[in-house]
C-alpha cells in the first residue's frame, strides 16, 4: 500500500482521529483505487467488506428518490410540501415546496435537528409537521442546512406517493438494481446478527479518550430509520451510486434516471446564499453540495479538497464521510474513516485527504 491518500491515512490513526477507513475511486466506471487501511475495531484489521456509517453522505439517495418519482409525475419539484403531506402546513410552512427543503432553503430547522429521541415515525413526522417556520425567513432566499427535519418530510412524503417506507423503498428501487448488496438506512435483528463484526462501530476520538457511539452499536441503533443519517455500507457502494450519477442515470446497463433528470438535481439550484447551520456561503443543488471551493477553499466545509473541478457534486456525513462525483475527470469517489475529532479536525484531515486523492490518480 503506498500513495498519498494511504499516508495521510496512516498519519490519522497515529493522530488517534481514527482508528482506520476505506477509500473507493472509480474514473469512467472502473476501479482505480480501493483500500482499506487501519483497524474497523481495537484488534480486527479494517476490511473493504466492513460496512461503515455514511450517516449525510447517504442524503442524496433521497434526491434520486424523488427523481425517480417526478419522472413518473408523482410529484413536481416547485409542489408545496404540503400538497402531498397536509398536517404539514401548520405554522405558516404552507408555502414552503420540495425544492425548498431539498435546497436547505426552508427554513423549519427544528429541535428534530438537534436532538434524537426513540420515537415511533408517526411521532417523529408529527414533531416536524407541528414545527414552526423560522422568523424573518423567506423560503428559497434563506439558507439554512436542515440536518434530519427536511429528511423527514421528504421520506414520509415518498411513503405517501409510493406506498413503501423510505429505507424499502431506496433498497428496491435503488441500491438492488445497482447491486449495492451491503447498502441499508435499517437493518433487521436478522440482518444485524447476519452482518455481525462486519458492522464496524464509529468512534468519537475527540479529547484524550475514544468510545464508540453507543446509539449505532446495538439492534436497536441498527433498525432506526433516521432518512438523514442512517446509511451504511461499503464505500464501493458509496463511489458505484456516484459512477451512476457520472453515467447519466446508469451503470453497467441498469438505468435509475434520465439524463436530464440528473442534470436537474446536480445543477446549482442554490448559489451565493449564506448557510445559517453552517456558517459558510454554499452552493447546493437538488440535494448535493456542489463545489464550493470559490467561497474558500481552505475553510468551506464538507468540501471535496483543492483540486476538484467546479462540476463537482456530492455530500459529506458527520464528521466521518464523503462521496461525490466529478464530471470533468470522470471520477466517483467514496471515503469514510470511524472516527469523529470534531469538526475543525475533520474538516482538515478530509481537505488533506480529498486533495491527495487527486495527486495519487495523477488529476492534480
Amino acid at each position: 500500500m503506498s500513495g498519498e491518500v494511504a499516508a495521510l491515512l496512516a498519519e490519522g490513526i497515529a493522530q488517534g482521529h481514527h482508528l482506520g477507513g476505506q477509500v473507493c475511486a472509480m474514473r469512467d466506471g472502473r476501479e482505480a483505487l480501493h483500500l482499506a487501511v487501519g483497524e474497523a475495531r481495537p484488534g480486527e484489521p479494517m476490511t473493504a467488506a466492513h460496512l461503515l456509517h455514511w450517516f449525510s453522505a447517504g442524503k442524496p439517495f433521497a434526491a434520486v428518490a424523488f427523481g425517480q418519482l417526478w419522472e413518473r409525475g408523482l410529484c413536481h419539484l416547485d409542489d408545496p410540501v404540503a400538497r402531498h403531506l397536509p398536517e404539514f402546513a401548520q405554522h405558516g410552512k404552507e408555502a414552503i415546496t420540495l425544492r425548498h427543503v431539498l435546497t436547505h432553503t426552508g427554513g423549519f430547522r427544528s429541535r428534530l435537528d438537534l436532538e434524537w429521541s426513540a420515537e415511533s415515525w408517526t411521532e417523529h413526522i408529527a414533531r416536524v409537521c407541528a414545527a414552526k417556520r423560522e422568523r424573518d425567513w423567506s423560503p428559497g432566499r434563506k439558507a439554512g442546512y436542515h440536518i434530519a427535519s427536511g429528511w423527514f418530510v421528504l421520506a414520509e412524503v415518498l411513503r405517501r406517493l409510493d406506498g413503501r417506507p423510505y429505507d424499502c423503498y431506496v433498497r428496491e428501487e435503488i441500491a438492488e438494481p445497482l447491486g449495492l448488496a451491503d447498502t441499508w438506512f435499517t437493518l433487521s435483528a436478522e440482518g444485524y446478527r447476519a452482518y455481525g463484526d462486519r458492522l464496524a462501530p464509529i468512534f468519537t476520538t475527540e479529547g484524550e479518550r475514544s468510545h464508540p457511539l453507543e446509539f449505532w452499536l446495538g439492534a436497536s441503533g441498527a433498525g432506526a430509520l433516521l432518512p438523514g443519517a442512517s446509511a451504511r455500507g461499503p464505500v464501493r457502494d458509496l463511489a458505484r451510486f456516484y459512477a451512476m450519477l457520472l453515467g447519466g442515470g446508469q451503470l453497467d446497463g441498469c438505468r435509475l434516471l434520465l439524463p436530464q433528470t440528473v442534470e436537474a438535481l446536480v445543477a446549482r439550484q442554490r448559489t451565493g446564499l449564506y448557510d445559517h447551520t453552517f456558517g459558510h456561503e454554499i452552493d447546493w443543488g437538488l440535494g448535493f453540495i456542489i463545489e464550493s471551493s470559490r467561497y474558500g477553499v481552505e475553510t468551506v466545509p464538507y468540501g471535496y479538497g483543492r483540486h476538484a473541478s467546479v462540476r463537482t457534486f456530492g455530500h459529506g456525513g458527520q464528521q466521518s464521510s464523503s462521496g461525490f462525483a466529478d464530471p470533468e475527470c470522470g471520477l466517483a469517489v467514496a471515503i469514510a474513516v470511524n472516527g469523529m475529532p470534531g469538526e475543525r479536525v475533520h474538516q482538515r484531515r478530509f481537505l488533506d485527504l480529498l486533495s491527495a486523492l487527486y495527486v495519487d490518480l495523477d488529476l492534480a
